[in-house]
């Protein structure tokens, strides 16, 4: 029997790479350590990790919109 595979793995899988791609976090996990778990970034950094979250949204959706047929 094939497992399907769990949407929220991909998009973990995503968040992590922005995260890491856009501000040099090495893990979103909790770490229970001020140090490790708190982090200051440039705006311009948090703005860029939100523009490619929202450009991967914006792509999902037209790979998974439905096409009109006239």
């Amino acid at each position: 029997m094939r497992k399907h595979p769990d949407p929220t793995d991909a998009r973990d899988a995503l968040l992590r790479d922005i995260a890491e791609r856009h501000l040099f976090l090495e893990t979103l996990e909790t770490r229970n350590a001020d140090g490790l778990d708190f982090h200051v970034h440039a705006v311009w950094a948090i703005r860029s990790a939100l523009e490619a979250a929202f450009e991967a949204r914006r792509q999902a959706g037209e790979a998974t919109a439905p096409t009109s047929q006239s």
